[in-house]
């Protein structure tokens, strides 16, 4: 052992070891360890407080500190608490013509602190070597992360078959004064757990939330601020901004609590991840983490120096390089086992595809890791198949576990319900799970993740009241954000007092929720759809923390809004699992096992407006659906009008004889009914009836086979 003194502070230290990475707490103390390859010196600061800016300063230069590519120190006498973060001092001489490695004279967090503290006066660039920068800069602290009593967690395990996706935003979800809560609860991990009710009534069974790493929120436009999330500090460490609670463990305690509280109400988390670039930018970014450890490790590096941009962000983690790698599985089961999330949706996930020259790969070891690691079985693991780099890999994200964002569903369904000519096949491939693009063996339905709208793009109420995005705001020019959104006005661009204009885009946004919900897939809604969540017009609000990006609690006060929230609940309520056997009670929209069922057993009939003549032409604009699901005791008839015009429809027979009745469930066109139970009273209706189907509208009918 040995030990440093400066004028403040005296510690004992010993060699420590590298087993595990970050700060441990042993019994005598703190083992310390960070990889850094190429570093020849390297200092440990110890901080007494946040804005402390004269450090304790333990160096480390003898082979005793070092294993290969790892830097290690046992502090002993410290605990939970201590404030701390790594510098590179001196870097050793390049043995090759290569690009340095590592960057001296920067604070650097620990990249696998669950926890990141930040000055008042806090700074995201630093002045190399400068003292000032000690006072302001990000830092890193010690934890006891298993001082958290979960006390009887049960995972809810829900099947994908019956999972019901919900994209939301922490800080959204409840930031706005409507919100009904406590100021200091708004905008939070405790504040979403105060609304739990809501999400329980809605029916959902799984939150997917945004970014919720520690992210910068000064990576944005001058006097704009990230507020999506994805510009990532640490993928360890909860976003501390999101607590209500402010003390060292508060940020991860409230986040485990939120956990625990979805859990009791059998509703899992998912958490949107980011692995594909961090905040530290490009060449002219800041310096406080990877950048200044091992830049070559940790990005995808141009032969010119500069960091290759497959993010759209400025930066590419380099995802199949070792170290890299191996921060992703430890980062994701930190999460799974510490934290007790359920799963991860991976943004621009091909990224993790590419090789360290940005090539990409048929079969990545990173995407194959992740979809084998036995700490992962249990959990749903998603990829958004695409990145900024133009590699667009649906259909083939390595590893059969892999769920992925179709992209093709929410185009492909926004065209055809838009009335564009030609669309009609590759709808009907979206609606039976996309077996055109999915037609591996073995391959559940569920490997498609379906959804209309999602944080990204225009909002469901936006994407029938604008044709063109409206993102002047962003301070842009609106040059960001897609242009190829698929969306219609229907007669006046925004928002109008026009009945006839506003009862066809309700109808509209009922269409498309119904057909994401009745389609073979995965199921995913994004927030405030279901009460018409409007952001005027503006298709890309990552920097927008605001009123424009919040949920609105004031939906009660509009009608068509609480007609779409009725009509969500229904059919969410409609999908739900009965017992067998039970005809009030049957699962009358759990289109999940129906379809599933039917295309296992070849069981599927397609109607036009004859029975048994479907138009496959391209100026077709409806299509109609049997599904035998003799399993259930029931068989389902959807019918779907994306056509301008009302058509005149002849119902088929029903599966389930001649003479059975069929009755009509969903009429979009039509206000929602408030008991799905008492179909069975209503109008029955028979083979050989001639029905209007109005225009731009999905009717489901069903008939029981008794």
């Amino acid at each position: 052992m040995t030990e440093q003194i400066n004028e403040k502070r005296t510690h004992v230290i010993s060699a420590g070891h590298c087993r595990h990475l970050g700060a441990t707490i042993e019994h005598d103390g703190v083992n310390f360890a960070v990889w850094c390859p190429d570093a020849r010196v390297m200092e440990l600061l110890l901080f007494c407080s946040a804005e402390d800016g004269d450090p304790e300063i333990i160096t480390l230069e003898s082979d005793l500190f070092r294993s290969s590519y790892y830097w290690h120190v046992k502090v002993l006498g410290i605990r939970a608490g201590q404030i701390y973060a790594w510098r590179v001092r001196e870097r050793a001489a390049s043995k090759n013509s290569g690009i340095a490695s590592s960057v001296p004279g920067y604070v650097l967090i620990d990249p696998y602190s669950p926890r990141v503290v930040f000055p008042e006066g806090y700074r995201r660039f630093q002045d190399q070597g400068s003292e000032l920068s000690l006072k302001t800069c990000a830092k890193s602290a010690v934890v006891d992360i298993d001082s958290y009593e979960w006390g009887l967690d049960i995972r809810p395990g829900i099947s994908l078959r019956k999972t019901v996706i919900y994209e939301m935003h922490v800080r959204g979800f409840t930031a706005s004064a409507s919100s009904g809560l406590e100021s200091d609860a708004r905008g939070t991990y405790r504040g979403l757990i105060e609304k739990i009710p809501y999400l329980c009534e809605l029916g959902i069974t799984a939150v997917e939330l945004l970014p919720v790493y520690q992210y910068d929120v000064h990576d944005a436009r001058p006097g704009m601020k990230n507020y999506w999330g994805y510009s990532p500090m640490s993928f360890f460490a909860p976003h501390e901004a999101y607590s209500s609670d402010r003390s060292l463990m508060g940020p991860l305690n409230e986040f485990r609590d939120m956990v625990r509280a979805l859990h009791r109400n059998n509703i899992e988390v998912i958490l949107d991840v980011v692995y594909n670039h961090t905040s530290e930018g490009d060449k002219a970014g800041p310096i406080y983490c990877f950048k200044g450890y091992d830049r070559n490790g940790y990005y995808i590096r141009e032969k010119d120096e500069s960091y290759a941009n497959y993010s759209g962000c400025g930066n590419t983690f380099n995802g199949n390089s070792p170290v890299v790698r191996a921060l992703i599985q430890d980062s994701l089961i930190f999460w799974k086992d510490k934290m007790h999330v359920d799963g991860f949706r991976f943004d621009l996930a091909a990224i993790l595809a590419r090789d360290q020259d940005g090539n990409p790969l048929a079969l990545s070891p990173t995407l194959l890791d992740i979809d084998a690691n036995h700490h992962l079985a249990d959990a749903k693991i998603i990829a958004e198949p695409w990145d900024a780099g133009g590699l667009y890999a649906l259909g083939r994200i390595s590893g059969s576990k892999w769920r992925e964002w179709n992209g093709r569903f929410r185009d492909d369904v926004r065209r055809f319900m838009r009335g564009d000519n030609g669309m009609v096949k590759a709808f009907v491939n979206r609606l039976i799970g996309s077996p055109d693009i999915y037609n591996e063996r073995n391959v559940d339905p569920q490997k498609s993740l379906n959804f209309i709208t999602c944080h990204d793009g225009f909002t469901l109420r936006d994407l029938v009241t604008y044709t063109q995005k409206r993102n002047d705001a962003n301070g842009e020019d609106s040059r960001d954000g897609s242009n190829d959104n698929y969306s219609a006005n229907y007669g006046i661009e925004g928002e109008t007092r026009d009945e006839r204009i506003r009862q066809i885009r309700l109808c509209q946004c009922k269409n498309f929720m119904a057909i994401t919900l009745m389609s073979l897939g995965t199921t995913m809604i994004c927030m405030g759809d279901e009460v018409l969540r409007t952001q005027r017009g503006n298709n890309n609000a990552y920097c927008q923390d605001n009123d424009t990006s919040y949920f609105d609690w004031n939906y009660v006060n509009d009608p068509d809004a609480m007609e779409m929230l009725r009509f969500t609940r229904n059919i969410i309520r409609l999908r739900e699992p009965s017992p067998a056997g039970s005809l009030r009670h049957a699962p009358l929209n759990s289109h999940a096992n129906f379809l599933s069922k039917a295309l296992r057993e070849w069981r599927l009939q397609w109607h036009g407006v004859k029975p048994f003549q479907p138009d496959w032409s391209d100026q077709s604009h409806s299509i109609g659906m049997l599904v035998y699901a003799s399993h259930y005791g029931l068989y389902a008839y959807v019918f779907i009008n994306a056509w301008w015009e009302d058509l005149s429809c002849e119902l088929p027979p029903s599966p389930a004889g001649v003479r059975n009745p069929w009755f009509r469930v969903i009429d979009t066109s039509e206000p929602t009914r408030l008991d799905p139970e008492r179909i069975f009273g209503d109008h029955r209706y028979r083979a050989g009836d001639i029905i209007r189907i109005p225009s731009r509208t999905v009717m489901l009918f069903i008939s029981p086979n008794v």
